[in-house]
């Protein structure tokens, strides 16, 4: 990697200076070097896009938070870099916030704000972000965080203004004031969240495009399972494997997946993945694609490394495949979004109790002062997904858990059993095998949609598809 050049220039425009990196640079400071540089370049092709395909549903939603905060400073920020180590930064992603109100994804520009400027009949909108230099600014070839030297072509306001269909202007021209509300302002952050409890056409199709990604991350992942297995540490193979897949289709993965092979998989984030993936064990992969749109996909699969269930694996995947399936058949508008979660329960529950492993009836356990088959699934079954894997996070609560299901809505359902491989309270048999099975579900105007049913979801289908994935 190239070393960071820091230059004794600084200004507005500039942006030269680079902390940690000035004791070794070695970029020309003269003014021969500067005005040669400066000049022999061809002219830019400046061409204006199309405003893309989201630009009219982000004025839809600019339209709604315009309504609910009449008379308001309304100041949106994405965020800004932050530091990996040293002068090396994470990959930048905005605020899901701004992303949503703008339609800028994966290519947003840091440091941006979207201002909503109040005006007698609602609000003036503006884009704010830094223009791209000049090359006649030592910006250009000595700043390594937005030089076009060091990091590509930068949009200009024209281009990033016809792309989004709303007016840009200068970052420099932004001025802060005390009477902005920001997303620190509890109801700017809980309105905004709760605008994306409800996914419009754009969104919905950004989901399933997503979950068709995220299909073929997990059909490269059981087709490289002969290698994966030979690997001492075959879960960062199976890691390793998806992200080329969320790469290749989209921008990156959603959130760090979950390749948790054998008692691993009794541990519900378990992203070190460094274990190896062994024949006979189960491997629990989660793991989606976010797309350019900043949209993910949130799947769960169980996967047997050697390709068929024992008897004990299939009678515990079925159980919990029986979980989700009850939890999606009553998933309609006009129920409560914690009754998907108390249908999948009620499963766990009955599962759980007939094999012995309750104190209680399977109705005594659901009452609220025992909860004994929690024990065995103590996550929720549902979470809103979006923008973010976890969306709408600032709800609500009488909006989100305890809210009402309408049509446009997308979550998840993913019950699992989990017995810990130290569980004295479950057969020996049952030790060190955790399973979970995940989809991604569209409420419809009279029921609901499983966006990700074809991805194999039965003990049958999935030794089918491992055989079929690895024969070839």
């Amino acid at each position: 990697m190239e070393t960071p050049a820091a230059n004794d220039t600084v200004g507005t425009q500039d942006r030269t200076e680079t902390p940690g990196t000035s004791n070794r640079s070695t970029t020309p400071s003269s003014t021969a070097f500067r005005d040669y540089i400066g000049q022999g370049w061809a002219e830019r092709d400046d061409v204006l896009p199309p405003a893309r395909e989201v630009a009219s549903y982000a004025r839809k939603r600019r339209d709604a938070v315009s309504e609910a905060f009449t008379g308001k400073r309304l100041v949106i920020e994405a965020g800004s870099l932050k530091v990996r180590s040293n002068d090396c930064d994470y990959p930048f992603r905005a605020h899901s916030a701004f992303s949503h109100l703008t339609g800028w994804g994966s290519d947003s520009e840091p440091d941006s704000v979207l201002v909503f400027e109040p005006t007698a009949d609602g609000h003036d909108v503006t884009l704010y972000f830094r223009e791209r230099a000049d090359r006649t600014s030592s910006e250009f070839y000595a700043n390594p965080t937005i030089g076009e030297f060091w990091i590509g072509a930068r949009p200009s306001l024209a281009q990033v203004a016809s792309d989004l269909d709303l007016a840009t202007a200068h970052l420099d021209a932004f001025t802060a004031t005390d009477d902005d509300v920001t997303l620190e302002d509890d109801a700017l952050a809980t309105f905004t969240s709760e605008l994306r409890l409800v996914k419009d056409d754009y969104e919905i199709a950004q989901l399933q495009a997503a979950v068709d990604a995220t299909q073929r991350g997990f059909d490269d992942v059981i087709a490289d399972f002969p290698r994966i297995i030979r690997e001492p540490r075959g879960e960062r193979a199976v890691e390793g494997v998806f992200y080329t897949r969320a790469r290749l289709d989209g921008n990156a993965v959603g959130y760090d997946t979950i390749a948790a092979s054998g008692p691993h998989a009794c541990i519900l984030h378990w992203t070190r993945n460094d274990g190896p993936v062994v024949p006979g064990d189960l491997m629990l992969m989660d793991a989606g694609v976010e797309l350019d749109s900043l949209y993910t996909a949130d799947i769960t699969r169980t996967l047997p490394a050697s390709g068929t269930f024992t008897d004990v694996q299939r009678m515990i995947y079925e159980a919990v495949r029986e979980a989700a399936d009850a939890a999606f058949a009553i998933v309609r508008p006009g129920i409560i979004f914690r009754e998907v979660h108390a249908e999948a329960m009620r499963v766990i529950a009955e599962k759980t109790a007939e094999w012995g492993l309750l104190p209680v009836s399977a109705e005594e356990a659901q009452r609220p002062e025992n909860q004994f088959h929690r024990r065995y699934m103590v996550h929720g079954t549902s979470h809103h997904l979006g923008l973010d894997v976890h969306d709408c996070a600032q709800a609500r609560r009488d909006m989100y858990h305890d809210g009402e299901v309408t049509e446009g809505m997308v979550f998840t359902i993913e019950p699992g059993l989990y017995f810990q491989p130290d569980d004295l309270t479950v057969p020996e048999e049952f030790r060190g095998i955790g399973v979970r099975i995940e989809d991604d579900i569209l409420v419809t105007a009279d029921g609901a949609v499983n966006l990700s049913a074809a991805i194999p979801r039965t003990a049958d289908e999935v030794e089918a598809w491992i055989a079929e994935k690895t024969s070839k």
